[in-house]
């Protein structure tokens, strides 16, 4: 946005500052809140604090201390978000996912030779964990986690010596104590359990094998009594539905399956293509001679079955509970390309679980708007509380563009 973009919604940019940032205690800290999230906004190749400075025409130490040291709550201001996020986008589903920001030195919190799908490789990188609030028209993030890697974590250290080096380190960078090394998607739950807390509930909840490959996540959602729909790879394993739990006479009291379970892929392959059907899940911008209409479509085949998992409590009968498996069975391949789980109710109609399945998408076009053009990325603090408070104000930027898309399409920057 142009500054006189953002003049032309000022009144709706104040009410906002005014509710979520309404948790700041001190007036100042609000008009800092407020100068932070335009300079988010206003545009501008690099949106670390001495170019937004400059943009906005303010000392950078302003915004330096703002983010990286005024010891403000992230909580409240959070829950502000999702409140308002939610309210304003109604969701459809939450949609969880990790993302890297790539880094050159050894400074920043978090950061280490890791993996991350932004890069497609190992890196030097940090990388963040975030659910979104989402509908197949608008989506935002509502809650924020940074990944600590083991070599960040003293708990994790093998000597002494590296636990006193990782100690220094997480000091500098002020990670607090409750900061340690665990899997993103148990840091996921947690997340969940806050947005809860706060009186917010997923009506479904989507994410990408990375998360719908770990039982635990899987189970810890049942047991919270929240649906999803996960992708999964297809080793994953499950017995057909009508299998059932058998007992022996030796121990007649003691049911259990007596099949090997079939991976996802054997599931699907012995249901066969023929079962498959045609769904589209949205309409797509890019047009061709064979799609003029820009529909995004494929053929699906989705089954009942009951994955199988040492992990998974099973029924009083001992049978393992239902689920549905979605596969995408593109008609010019022999098998499967992809696979979900799903516990949505039998009675789910397949475009259904197409729709929410592929509404993944919504994260990755976030993080895009989120990296480039709102600057997730350019922050260049080495403190725990700055990549938090720079996550927290990126978010409320990109409620607030989201917030004009759905309720002024014509206003400026809401395009």
């Amino acid at each position: 946005m142009k500054e006189v973009d953002i003049a032309a919604v000022r009144a709706e940019l104040e009410g906002f500052v005014e509710d979520v940032f309404g948790s700041l205690p001190r007036a100042d800290q609000r008009a800092k809140g407020s100068l932070y999230l335009r300079g988010l906004m206003l545009d501008g190749k690099r949106k670390s604090m001495q170019p937004m400075a400059a943009r906005l025409g303010v000392d950078f130490q302003q915004l330096q201390q703002f983010v990286s040291s005024s010891p403000w709550k992230i909580e409240p201001v959070r829950r502000a978000i999702a409140t308002r996020a939610t309210e304003t986008i109604i969701p459809e589903a939450w949609v969880i996912d990790d993302t890297g920001f790539k880094k050159d030195g050894a400074s920043s919190p978090g950061v280490a030779r890791q993996y991350s799908g932004t890069l497609g490789k190992i890196g030097n990188c940090q990388i963040g964990v975030s659910i979104h609030v989402a509908t197949d028209a608008a989506s935002c993030p509502v809650n924020w986690r940074l990944f600590i890697p083991e070599s960040w974590d003293d708990t994790c250290a093998d000597t002494n010596d590296d636990a006193v080096r990782i100690q220094a380190r997480r000091e500098r960078s002020r990670l607090p104590d409750t900061a340690r090394n665990q899997t993103k998607w148990s840091m996921g739950l947690e997340m969940i359990d806050q947005l809860i807390s706060w009186g917010l509930t997923p009506p479904t909840l989507v994410a990408d094998a990375g998360y719908g490959n770990a039982t635990g996540f899987r189970q810890g959602l049942t047991e919270r009594n929240i649906p999803y729909v996960l992708a999964v790879t297809f080793p994953t394993t499950g017995h057909p539905e009508n299998a059932r739990p058998e007992t022996t006479s030796a121990r007649p009291r003691l049911a259990r399956y007596r099949t090997t379970p079939l991976s996802l892929k054997e599931l699907a392959l012995n249901a066969g293509r023929e079962q498959a059907q045609r769904v589209k899940w949205r309409k797509g911008t890019k047009t061709s001679p064979d799609n003029p209409a820009a529909n995004m479509e494929s053929d699906f085949l989705a089954l009942r079955i009951r994955a199988a998992n040492r992990d998974i409590p099973l029924d009083e009968d001992g049978s393992l509970p239902e689920e549905w498996l979605l596969v995408e069975w593109p008609k010019d391949q022999a098998e499967p390309t992809d696979y979900w789980l799903s516990t949505l109710p039998d009675s789910t109609p397949v475009a259904d679980l197409v729709r929410l399945a592929k509404m993944r998408w919504r994260i990755e076009h976030d993080y895009r708007e989120l990296k480039t053009g709102l600057g997730l990325a350019h922050f260049e603090g080495r403190t725990w509380l700055g990549w938090n408070h720079h996550a927290t104000l990126v978010s409320a930027a990109h409620l607030f563009l989201t917030t004009l898309r759905l309720t002024h399409p014509k206003a400026p920057g809401a395009a």
